[in-house]
């Protein structure tokens, strides 16, 4: 019961956002499982689930890769916001200008962002160049890019 409880807690708290051991209580209820604070506080301790900012001035549970990678995303923005001076879309390519030197350093970010639309990248001295798997995905692409640098 405890592992399949377990199993819940991490598939819920992927799903959607999850802020206070009550909140997760309630859904593993939902799902048939009686629960009492205490063992979710026990489960949420096991499982060496961590708090991680939501981006709206929040915090949600997550498994504890998400906290370093949530400390590498603040740090991605950073790369991204102090390099890029322009993003462009053409068919399934996006150019990205940089500053003179950056372009593997922002290369390598978004490489790093797995965003799964994204093939790979080629960083030369001051531009990127980022291929999309598809045309038709390379407007949102842009738009999350420059939501990154905004």
């Amino acid at each position: 019961m405890k592992a399949r409880r377990q199993m819940k807690i991490l598939e819920i708290i992927r799903e959607r956002p999850v802020e206070t051991q009550e909140e997760l209580a309630q859904e593993l209820r939902k799902l048939g499982m009686p629960v009492t604070q205490a063992t979710v506080s026990r489960d949420i301790k096991d499982l060496n689930l961590v708090k991680v900012p939501t981006g709206d001035g929040r915090q949600r549970y997550a498994p504890p890769q998400e906290q370093v990678m949530a400390g590498f995303a603040d740090r991605l923005r950073r790369v991204l916001r102090d390099s890029v001076l322009s993003l462009e879309a053409s068919e399934n390519l996006i150019v990205v200008k940089c500053l003179s030197g950056t372009a593997p350093a922002v290369g390598e970010a978004l490489d790093n962002l797995r965003w799964q639309e994204i093939a790979g990248t080629v960083a030369g001295d001051n531009t990127v160049l980022v291929v999309v798997r598809g045309r038709e995905r390379s407007q949102s692409v842009l738009e999350r890019m420059r939501q990154l640098i905004e």
